[in-house]
């Protein structure tokens, strides 16, 4: 099913660190947005091309075939951090490293009065209060859905989440029970300009996992972050030498170096033909 479209107004933005700028949304699309309680609801945010005027009502099934390949808006996902209620708000979490990509450039400049356009929300993950312990890790990009579930987590839990960011200034204040530890990694470098001995299959995120002692019981598994870092040196560790069955393990790559989001989108479905080729033992 189609997801919903939306549109929200700007309110108000703020720094929560020197790479990650937070943009609250909010205005009569608020009443239309399907909260959900999944703590990894994203949104995929609709950038139009600069100089480009769309049809009103907007309706991107037809810009997708009226519009020329060069006027077509770009679509870019992102975790909902947080709903709020009262405020009639929400807030958005994005990763900033100057003028590169089209989001973060956005976020850092955009004005309260703005409006944009997204579709969603949608979900598919929520701590389980039940589970004998909670992994979680993430880089910055997995950062808000892995705080959302930090802080969903029920004050008994038990858990351990690592986190990985460029340095101790890019370090957020999280909501967690007390039973949970917290590791933050740092690569000393910002995502965008990591070279491979610290990122990919040399993520440090990589090693702290695996280094972390293994606690009784099958955990509830949530790791999000760059897909070669997560999907070939973590899933493989998680699922296959430690035994998380599929349901109790949401991973997932959000992002690969060196490529659009358009072109990780080709990537992760050229993955999945391959994996679904390979006959079952």
């Amino acid at each position: 099913m189609a997801k919903r479209l939306n549109t929200m107004e700007v309110r108000r933005t703020e720094w929560i660190t020197p790479h990650m700028v937070r943009v609250h949304l909010g205005g009569p699309g608020f009443a239309d947005f399907a909260a959900t309680d999944d703590t990894d609801a994203y949104v995929k945010f609709i950038f139009g091309v600069p100089g480009v005027v769309y049809p009103e009502p907007f309706d991107l099934d037809r810009i997708r075939t009226e519009f020329a390949p060069t006027e077509q808006p770009v679509l870019r996902t992102y975790t909902v951090r947080s709903v709020d209620d009262e405020r009639g708000e929400i807030a958005v979490d994005f990763v900033v490293h100057g003028d590169t990509g089209v989001a973060g450039p956005w976020a850092a400049s955009v004005q309260p009065g703005e409006t944009v356009r997204f579709l969603g929300p949608g979900s598919g993950y929520r701590p389980d209060p039940e589970a004998p312990w909670h992994l979680l890790a993430s880089d910055e990009a997995g950062l808000p859905a892995l705080a959302a579930a930090l802080a969903a987590l029920p004050d008994d839990a038990t858990a351990q989440a690592f986190i990985e960011v460029a340095g101790p200034e890019d370090e957020i204040a999280l909501t967690a029970p007390s039973r949970a530890t917290i590791t933050w990694v740092h690569r000393g470098a910002g995502s965008d300009v990591a070279d491979d001995s610290i990122a990919g299959d040399n993520a440090p995120l990589v090693d702290a996992v695996r280094r972390a002692p293994w606690l009784p019981g099958e955990p509830q598994v949530f790791i999000h972050g760059e897909a070669q870092a997560v999907m070939h040196g973590l899933r493989p560790y998680v699922r296959k030498e430690r035994g998380v069955s599929a349901r109790r393990a949401s991973i997932s790559g959000y992002w690969r170096r060196g490529r659009t989001e358009e072109g990780f989108r080709q990537w992760k479905a050229d993955l999945r033909r391959a994996e679904e080729a390979v006959p079952a033992v």
